[in-house]
């Protein structure tokens, strides 16, 4: 009796963490539309209790519209925008925090029932987890602070950190879920992983995924809408690189486009170097998830190559972020079974 009843509360707790990276993949996405059909200043209050409902009444609707009237984005740049046309911006925003609030109940009311039928030990990486969730939802207004008052625009460094943090919380997800799973205490730092190359090329997909939302952020992605070369190009005719400052200014549209390509590159070639290394020390048993990540890895290039040449189209843009989910999933799973 007591073998059936923890086969039934593990694979529930199982399920549980797969509808949690689910919900994490979710919003990651809904989040990416909302960057990308420029709703996220639309609500320019945080209203952590108060914005669970939205507006019902014509007069609800006015008085956000109202708000919004008060901000950069709408004076100098939708100025002309009607209030049919603003209701579709706030109800990507109000979805994307709504979102949020399901995430942060759904991580923290199952976790507190099973803090009383599992070994705290096992699940204390949970409740970190939920700070983690907690702290993203401050982050999150945080950025949108940054495009009140003097910019049309949120800080891409504040949405590239907001970015990365959902990445985090849903590879910590990931990995308690794999731990779990085979009855495993995997390290993600601390482990005898033989393949750093591995641990490198993790460490450059963050990167990627923080330095496209630097493109995101600076709509860096509308200008040099060419491929392979930047117009007629390598390196971007507008910036001097003999001046190593230069090439580590951030807040240029050229130089993190630039960035952005040939990190993208040196994933690609530091992947095919991985495959061989593999079939070298015959790791059979990673020949599937590399094949895999090795299929989606070329699936972003491909979608990030469409996303510019077709200016940012929001379908392909969508997807190439979707693309970013799945490559993240793939690549810790690939990790995983590398640490033996």
């Amino acid at each position: 009796m007591n073998i059936n009843l923890n086969h039934k509360l593990n694979k529930f707790f199982l399920n549980w963490l797969i509808l949690l990276i689910l919900l994490i993949g979710l919003m990651i996405i809904v989040g990416g539309l909302t960057r990308l059909t420029d709703s996220g200043l639309s609500i320019t209050q945080w209203e952590l209790f108060s914005g669970v409902i939205p507006p019902i009444t014509e007069k609800d609707w006015i008085y956000y519209f109202n708000l919004y009237k008060e901000i950069p984005e709408y004076k100098l740049q939708n100025y002309s925008m009607n209030i049919n046309e603003f209701k579709v911006i706030f109800w990507w925003e109000w979805i994307h925090r709504i979102l949020g609030r399901i995430i942060g109940l759904a991580i923290i009311l199952p976790l507190i029932f099973f803090s009383f039928k599992i070994n705290y030990k096992k699940i204390i990486n949970l409740y970190i987890i939920f700070l983690l969730v907690c702290f993203q939802g401050f982050m999150g207004w945080y950025m949108v602070a940054s495009g009140l008052v003097d910019k049309i625009d949120v800080s891409h460094f504040r949405l590239s950190a907001h970015l990365f943090i959902a990445f985090i919380i849903l590879a910590s997800l990931t990995w308690n879920y794999l731990n779990f799973k085979t009855n495993s205490n995997k390290s993600f730092f601390l482990n005898n992983s033989k393949f750093i190359s591995i641990k490198v090329f993790l460490f450059l997909i963050f990167l990627q995924i923080i330095l496209g939302a630097f493109v995101s952020g600076l709509d860096a992605g509308k200008i040099y809408q060419t491929w392979p070369l930047m117009n007629e190009s390598f390196y971007p005719n507008d910036i001097n690189f003999k001046d190593y400052k230069e090439f580590l200014n951030l807040n240029d549209r050229s130089v993190v486009q630039f960035i952005h390509r040939n990190v993208a590159y040196i994933i690609f070639f530091l992947l095919i170097f991985i495959g061989f290394s593999i079939k070298k020390f015959n790791r059979k048993n990673l020949y599937k998830p590399y094949f895999y990540l090795l299929i989606f890895i070329f699936i972003q290039i491909i979608l990030g190559i469409l996303a510019l040449i077709t200016d940012l189209h929001i379908a392909i843009a969508s997807l190439h972020q979707i693309s970013s989910i799945f490559l993240i999933l793939l690549s810790l799973n690939f990790y995983y079974k590398s640490i033996n």
